[in-house]
């Protein structure tokens, strides 16, 4: 296929000289923390004051819109600096401060969006300035900027701005405090190690390891909720990621009980969606769904429960044959120990049988496989695809300034020119009090800064592997080297973003769009030829078998029905949340999963207390994982698949070119239609779940 030639021939670098400069630092006390928090706070202010005081006749780009603009670069990282260690500091000390001046800076932010002052002056200057003046994406951020203080209300009488105000500044901090709650908690379920092998039914690869007892930890969150880890109660080093307790396997009680109900986020879940309701009637909208998908591809409630009812419609015969396939697993499994047979899947089942249905039905060892994939050799192998695959180098900084000794951080540089674009740091492994899920933080934006430079952008990865021991290395499992790749999809965004704004800059796409650039890179862990190079025996060094290989291709299509029926009640629980009033955030996930997944929910827990992305800024978008899986597949089998996963490095530059480069200072319609040269099907998406392709069907979401 013929590149498009709006991507073949651009250039990757602006004109614009670059700052390598790394202005973020992870030396600050606890006290440093609150003191530089007033500091950033008033140095701010000043400058929002500053343009909200001008006579009109005053107001121009420069003393306006690029004082904000200028303003909002040192802020973000400034900010970055102060918030970011409350999920990744070693001390206590210093996380609770950072959560501190999370809450403050939380609150001014609010203060900031909310100055009429300003909003005048920015729509004073949309009146007077011509608009073929400005930089087309200059006009768009004067254009965001009155679509944002309209959505803020600045357009509405006195006394509602106040009530809005009051709200946003309550529900920022109730966001805070519910992630706080997760990554905090410690709960487990503590078993002896003769439980616990019993349980296994396994040798245990460190059974020789020094601690008196193995813990059973259930990680909180929507991705893996059901999954436990076992950990050394000396060391917190998971040691065994394939475990799961059913009550008639082990005489346990309920595994998912063991986690309580996180009963802070209880009641703090019911009050975030009561405040978003009230905020976005204050609005004008009718929900608070329709408030968030006005600035998302999707644009309202209704197409995405369109959406999502098409697709659960079209999976339910998949997820049915699914399930008959488990209750068979599950019959066998109790006769040969025994057991009763109580006729139904629960939902401490799910991951131990979902498990199960890959070993029986396509003879994937897991155990097995991830001998295969030790953390070294698939960083390595990750890092050169990457590398290759977008024209760049990346280089590890010794003795780099780092919050803890199991961080690294890797410099970036265009390959052809030379330049360094952009800095990551890879923070892998758990430890106390740490963000407890895989996700990708941006921490300086890649932009220009107020001297016309252009500032190197700079991420972070942060995920909880299999930390090695001295007798074992981290092994991962395969779907971990999936999560990995996700991840660090992220970080290339964030680097390879050229904009020149901040809020532009990286992920700053639509959140319905945010996640594809990530998944269309997750299908290069279900190719043979990227799979060899990032995966080696952890003892012998041998390549994986080519029969093991193909059986775990091949495994791609198990349990697939399930798992994204599950998806969509979890987004489907989400939009219930912000659409309807008062619904119980425990009673509709219990009724969409017998409904949707035909699975009912363990009785007695709520899981939506330990799903964070209802506050961490994908409320009313968590379907945009599926929804963007569309363009992700579309965009890999459309592009990638045909012209070579490996062997096209054209391709890997349109793709830099057309879909990172822009972050969001285009429309993600636009870039998809430039990488696509097309307007984007289902096709593939459709193709990759094992359902058939109705050619009637509308081409796109």
């Amino acid at each position: 296929m013929k590149p498009p030639a709006a991507c073949a021939g651009d250039a990757l670098d602006t004109a614009a000289p670059c700052s390598v400069v790394n202005y973020l630092r992870w030396d600050l006390s606890a006290q440093q923390i609150g003191e530089l928090t007033v500091e950033l706070i008033e140095q701010t202010k000043r400058v929002y004051d500053q343009v909200g005081s001008q006579k009109f006749e005053d107001v121009s780009y420069e003393s306006t819109l690029k004082a904000l603009a200028d303003v909002e670069v040192s802020y973000t990282v400034q900010r970055n600096i102060l918030d970011f260690p409350q999920h990744v500091s070693p001390s206590k000390d210093i996380r609770m401060a950072s959560t501190e001046a999370d809450k403050k800076l939380s609150e001014f932010d609010v203060e900031m969006s909310m100055r009429q002052d300003v909003y005048q002056r920015i729509v004073w200057l949309q009146e007077k300035v011509q608009k073929d003046s400005l930089r087309p994406e200059a006009l768009r951020y004067l254009e965001r900027l009155i679509k944002l203080g309209r959505r803020n209300g600045l357009h509405l009488p006195e006394d509602t701005q106040q009530k809005i105000k009051s709200i946003k500044k309550k529900l920022s901090l109730l966001c805070i405090d519910f992630n706080k709650n997760l990554n905090e908690d410690t709960t487990f379920l503590p078993l002896t190690r003769e439980e616990l092998v019993a349980l296994l039914g396994l040798e245990l690869g460190s059974a020789d390891a020094p601690s008196p007892f193995l813990c059973l930890v259930w990680w909180p969150g929507p991705s893996n909720c059901g999954l436990g880890r076992v950990f050394s109660a000396q060391t917190s080093i998971p040691t065994q990621t394939l475990v799961f307790v059913s009550t008639p396997r082990c005489g346990l009680a309920s595994p998912v009980q063991c986690l309580q109900q996180t009963g802070e986020n209880c009641a703090i879940l019911r009050e975030l969606v009561t405040l978003r309701a009230q905020k976005s009637s204050l609005l004008g909208f009718s929900t608070h769904a329709d408030y968030v998908l006005e600035m998302n591809m999707a644009k309202s409630s209704q197409v995405v429960a369109t959406f999502l009812d098409e697709l659960a419609q079209k999976l339910k015969p998949l997820g049915e044959q699914e399930r008959a396939v488990i209750l068979e697993l599950k019959k066998a499994e109790c006769e040969k120990r025994g057991l009763d047979f109580d006729g139904r899947i629960n939902a401490w089942d799910m991951r131990y049988y979902m498990n199960q249905v890959e070993e029986t039905r396509y003879s994937v060892d897991q155990n097995l496989l991830k001998e295969y994939f030790p953390m070294q050799v698939v960083t390595k192998g990750l890092l050169s695809i990457y590398q290759e695959l977008l024209g760049l180098t990346f280089d590890l900084e010794e003795s780099a300034t780092v919050w803890h000794e199991d961080v690294k951080l890797y410099s970036v540089r265009d390959s052809a020119s030379g330049k360094v674009i952009g800095k990551f740091y890879l923070d892998l492994y758990p430890r106390e009090g740490k963000y407890g899920h895989a996700a990708c933080f941006g921490l300086q934006p890649g932009c220009l800064r107020h001297d016309g430079t252009r500032q190197i952008a700079i991420a972070a990865m942060v995920a909880n592997f299999t930390k090695p021991t001295p007798d074992a290395p981290s092994l991962l499992q395969h779907d971990e080297v999936e999560t990995y790749f996700h991840e660090f999809g992220h970080v290339m965004h964030q680097l390879c973003s050229q904009a020149e704004f901040a809020m532009f800059s990286g992920t700053h796409v639509e959140r319905d769009f945010v996640e594809a650039p990530s998944q269309m890179l997750e299908n290069w862990v279900w190719e043979k030829e990227p799979l060899l190079r990032m995966s080696q025996h952890y003892k012998t060094g041998s390549a994986i078998p080519q029969e093991l290989l193909e059986k775990l291709i091949k495994s791609r299509q198990a349990n697939t029905g399930l798992f994204n029926l599950r998806q969509i009640v979890l987004a489907k629980v989400d939009q219930a949340l912000h659409t309807q009033t008062a619904a119980d955030p425990a009673e509709e996930y219990a009724r969409l999963c017998q409904e949707i997944l035909g699975v009912p929910a363990t009785p007695g827990t709520n899981m939506p207390a330990t799903f964070g992305h209802l506050a961490g800024g994908y409320d009313a978008q968590y379907y945009g994982y599926l929804w963007s899986e569309v363009y992700s597949m579309d965009m890999f089998h459309t592009r990638f698949k045909q012209e070579g996963i490996l062997n096209s490095k054209q391709v890997g530059m349109d793709y830099r070119s057309c879909i990172l480069r822009p972050g969001g200072s285009q429309d993600a319609s636009v870039m998809l239609k430039l990488f696509l040269g097309r307007d984007p099907k289902q096709d593939a998406f459709l193709l990759s779940k094992g359902l058939q392709v109705d050619r009637s069907e509308p081409a796109a979401c």
